[in-house]
């Protein structure tokens, strides 16, 4: 008699060992991974979506699957599996904070905001977590909440750079420039931001904000260094000669902004007037007629009135500041120049 045959198993996955589907999930979420952070968001997508049919619910899968989605830009597609994910596994850090993320980047604070709150108290604090916080409370105007947040990321880390860009933010908001000085100023002490663009830029306008005008040009004109074309460098140095009176360099700059944005109404009518005051009359008059073209300025239109009463034009002058004066009745400036033209008018009765 013949012995029995022993019972076939199926390796056809694993080769001549038993199917391990535990080391096999291993596997596959090291591959998801890298698939991932070498972009190859098919590949990874398709290595989540196996470990899901091996184990349905598998949280690694979940969060890589809503990573994906995020890279994608397809945020509705993320949250929801994130939030799939938080359902099955209610405390998964990297699920909290992933949806927390593209709530934020959803425009949905207030979301994001409980999420990073529960955070906290179920992982301690985190200086990341807390620096988001405080840019949240920030752009919701919750000003003490932010100083909160803000205070305690920079106990866990003096030196974080976000932390104290963040403040300093705050601080120039609320308009206080000194303070807000104080905390970019740390944060461009350190290395790492020193060639920051928009921290130089930063602590330009807050001298130009406390007319420390020539400290904000030497921080503008480091911007520029870096950055050729930056309009924010540009219009703080025009500004800041503007605040030194010297219109021929203030000039200079605005007509680099207009060579690159032709219709910008406030950079038309500050080149008109500094043209007025260097005396190019006509030039400064085809400004200001260009930026009140765009659209109603008053500043363009008091600065057309000067000119048009320097040349001698006053009724005309007078009928362009009667247009100003019926939503800014209160301008001394104004009174004084309808006054004047009112009594040259008078004179040459």
């Amino acid at each position: 008699m013949s012995k029995p045959e022993a019972p076939r198993r199926d390796h056809a996955r694993t080769g001549s060992a038993p199917l391990d589907v535990g080391n096999l999930l291993v596997n596959l979420s090291k591959q998801g991974n890298h698939h991932l952070n070498e972009g190859a968001l098919a590949q990874a997508e398709k290595t989540f979506l196996e470990i899901l049919e091996l184990e349905p619910g598998n949280s690694y899968a979940l969060v890589g699957l809503a990573q994906v989605a995020k890279r994608h830009g397809y945020l509705v597609k993320a949250i929801g599996f994130y939030q799939e994910c938080l359902r099955l596994a209610p405390y998964n850090s990297v699920a909290m904070l992933g949806l927390a993320d593209c709530y934020r980047a959803n425009k949905q604070l207030t979301k994001a905001l409980l999420l990073w709150e529960k955070h906290l108290e179920l992982h301690g604090k985190d200086t990341a977590v807390l620096t988001r916080m405080a840019d949240a409370y920030r752009r919701t105007k919750r000003v003490e909440k932010a100083k909160q947040a803000y205070a305690a990321a920079l106990a866990n880390d003096p030196n974080n750079a976000y932390a104290l860009i963040g403040l300093g933010y705050l601080c120039f908001e609320v308009q206080s420039y000194p303070d807000a000085l104080k905390y970019w100023s740390q944060a461009h002490a350190l290395e790492a931001t020193r060639a920051d663009v928009r921290l130089l830029t930063n602590l330009g306008n807050c001298h130009r904000k406390l007319k420390s005008f020539e400290q904000g040009i030497t921080f503008f004109q480091r911007a520029l260094e870096l950055e050729q074309a930056n309009f924010f460098a540009l219009f703080g140095l025009a500004d800041c000669y503007r605040g030194l009176h010297q219109p021929e360099q203030s000039l200079h700059y605005w007509q680099q902004i207009l060579a690159r944005d032709p219709a910008n109404k406030i950079v038309l009518t500050r080149a008109g007037d500094a043209l007025r005051q260097l005396g190019q009359i006509d030039a400064a008059q085809a400004r200001y007629q260009a930026a009140l073209q765009i659209g109603f300025d008053c500043f363009a239109a008091m600065g057309l009135a000067t000119v048009l009463k320097i040349q001698g034009h006053y009724q005309e002058a007078l009928t362009q500041l009667q247009n100003v004066l019926a939503g800014d009745p209160a301008n001394p400036r104004l009174q004084q120049l309808v006054t004047d033209c009112q009594q040259r008018i008078d004179a040459n009765k």
